[in-house]
């Protein structure tokens, strides 16, 4: 049997920022549409309570009035914010972006 023979062998450098383009330079992702949810708070119910839901019950939520609201992109949070109303209609004014999660 042959004996085993180290191979070099040159890779380009794969860490954070390395490759073609721009670091941070995002334009190739403007355009990508993304699911943004405003959560005003979060309940759990039993199965029971949420069959006996109907018109003017109302739902307490995990959150007290006037507290910012999570704002979250495809599912992650992303800024934080307080709901306001424009014309007849409900916004967010976003009054905290978040930072990437700790990996």
């Amino acid at each position: 049997m042959p004996e085993d023979t180290a191979v070099r062998a040159e890779l380009p450098d794969l860490t954070a920022g390395a490759g073609p383009g721009a670091p941070g330079d995002l334009h190739l992702l403007a355009d990508v549409e993304l699911t943004v949810t405003v959560e005003l708070g979060r309940v759990k119910l039993p199965l029971r309570d949420l069959l006996r839901l109907q018109e003017g019950t109302v739902v307490e939520l995990d959150r007290l009035a006037g507290a910012p609201v999570d704002v979250l992109a495809n599912g992650t949070p992303v800024a934080r914010g307080d709901v306001v109303v424009v014309g007849d209609e409900l916004g967010v004014r976003i009054s905290e972006l978040l930072g990437r999660p700790q990996s």
